[in-house]
């Protein structure tokens, strides 16, 4: 079982884990910065897809409103690099195989799909502000329109 979600005003784990180049990249990196991770919970699937693809659309927007962007799921770094490469995505993805960035954030836990029950990553993104303080969490993501979601703030 996964711990509870983070919620915001909670300082931000300090995890690192591997980009999809297998290059050690850590929160602490950003320190002074905002960040936006976005969990999501596979490559190439249509709606991780949308929700990625939104945000490599509207990447100049999220930088110019300092916002720097990494993207969290259980793929391993060679899914990653292909999802990547596809989708020209111009941000980091962290492997998080074993989970410990999920878990830390606390996006694990039980989802339903068709009247089925099973454990699953619930996609939520979390705003970390310059200090390394949660700013925001978004938990009710829109893939479609998401980068607006993050530049609406509140």
């Amino acid at each position: 079982m996964s711990n509870p979600i983070l919620s915001a005003g909670t300082p931000a784990p300090r995890l690192s884990g591997t980009d999809q180049n297998g290059n050690a990249l850590a929160i602490n990196d950003f320190a002074g910065k905002k960040l936006v991770i976005f969990f999501y919970p596979q490559d190439d699937t249509p709606t991780c897809t949308k929700e990625a693809c939104n945000l490599r659309d509207n990447y100049g927007a999220l930088r110019a409103a300092g916002y720097e962007v990494i993207g969290v799921s259980p793929d391993s770094e060679k899914s990653h690099k292909k999802f990547i490469d596809k989708f020209q995505l111009p941000f980091p993805l962290i492997s998080d195989v074993d989970r410990k960035w999920i878990d830390a954030f606390g996006v694990w836990g039980e989802k339903q799909m068709y009247g089925k029950t099973y454990m699953g990553l619930h996609r939520s993104t979390f705003l970390i502000d310059e200090q390394g303080t949660i700013a925001r969490v978004i938990d009710k993501v829109k893939s479609a329109d998401h980068a607006a979601q993050i530049l609406a703030g509140g």
